[in-house]
C-alpha cells in the first residue's frame, strides 16, 4: 500500500536546502575597499617602513640597488612584460582569447581600460609626491630626511616622485580583470585575481630590495589598483548588474 501511495503521488517534491547567495562583486568591492584602507592605516602606524628598509641597506647604501637581476629582469624586463600584455589585452578586444571570449566586446574594453586606467593614476600620484625613495635618506647615504607620505605637499630634501610604488603596479593593476571575469567565471575570476596580486607583490619586493620603496608604497598601490579597477567596472558595467538568486550577477534590462 504504501508504495502504490507513493506511485500515485508522483516524487517526492520536498524542497531541496538552497545554497546561500554569494555576495555581489559590488559588495565585496566596497568590503574589500574599507577593510584594505584600515590595514593600510594600521601598517602606517605600525611605524615598520623604516625597520624593514635596514634590512636590505645601511649608511653605505643597499647592496642590490644595482643587482643585474633585480634590475635588468626583474625591474627593466617585468615592466616590458607587463606592457606586451596589456597589448595583447587590447588585441584581444577584438580577437579575444580563453575565457575571455566569454565577455562582450564592451566587457573587454571595460577590462582594458581598468588597467590602463590604474597604471595611468599611480604615474600620476608619483609625479605629484615629494615623497623621496628610501635610498635618497640620509640614513642610507642620501640627502633625504624621512617624512610620513601622509603629509602631502611637505618637502623632505630628496628627489620625490617615489609614492606609491610605480614598478608594483605593473602587476596589480591587472587586478581589475576580477571585476569583470566574476560574471562569467568565478574559478577564472579567482586565479586572475591571485596571480595579480603574486605579481604586484612580487615586484614590490624587488623594488624595496633595491631601496626603492617602503612596504607602504606597495600596500597603497595594491588598494589603488584594487579600487580603480572596481570604479571603471561600476561606472561602467556594475551599475545595471544583480544577483540572481545563486549569487551570480547578471544583467538587467
Amino acid at each position: 500500500m504504501t508504495t502504490s501511495l507513493a506511485a500515485t503521488n508522483g516524487p517526492d517534491r520536498r524542497a531541496a536546502p538552497s545554497r546561500a547567495a554569494a555576495p555581489s562583486t559590488a559588495s565585496v568591492w566596497l568590503a574589500a575597499s574599507a577593510l584594505g584602507l584600515l590595514a593600510l592605516v594600521v601598517w602606517d602606524a605600525s611605524g615598520l617602513d623604516l625597520p624593514l628598509a635596514r634590512w636590505f641597506g645601511d649608511a653605505s647604501g643597499f647592496a642590490h640597488r644595482s643587482d643585474w637581476l633585480l634590475t635588468k629582469v626583474l625591474h627593466d624586463g617585468a615592466r616590458n612584460a607587463s606592457w606586451g600584455l596589456t597589448a595583447l589585452l587590447a588585441l584581444m578586444v577584438w580577437r579575444p582569447l580563453g575565457v575571455l571570449r566569454r565577455l562582450s566586446r564592451g566587457e573587454r574594453i571595460g577590462l582594458l581600460l581598468g588597467v590602463v586606467a590604474s597604471v595611468l593614476a599611480m604615474s600620476l600620484i608619483k609625479r605629484a609626491s615629494l615623497t623621496s625613495c628610501p635610498w635618497d635618506l640620509q640614513e642610507f647615504g642620501g640627502t633625504a630626511t624621512h617624512v610620513s607620505h601622509w603629509l602631502w605637499g611637505v618637502a623632505d630634501g630628496g628627489g620625490g616622485n617615489c609614492f606609491p610604488a610605480g614598478h608594483a603596479s605593473a602587476g596589480f593593476a591587472y587586478l581589475a580583470g576580477w571585476f569583470w571575469l566574476r560574471r562569467v567565471s568565478p574559478r577564472a575570476a579567482a586565479w586572475w585575481l591571485g596571480a595579480a596580486l603574486v605579481l604586484g607583490f612580487g615586484l614590490g619586493a624587488v623594488q624595496q630590495v633595491r631601496g626603492a620603496h617602503y612596504m607602504s608604497h606597495t600596500l597603497w598601490t595594491a588598494w589603488l589598483c584594487w579600487t580603480i579597477g572596481g570604479a571603471v567596472w561600476w561606472l561602467a558595467a556594475g551599475r545595471r548588474t544583480r544577483c540572481t538568486t545563486n549569487g551570480v550577477p547578471t544583467r538587467t534590462r
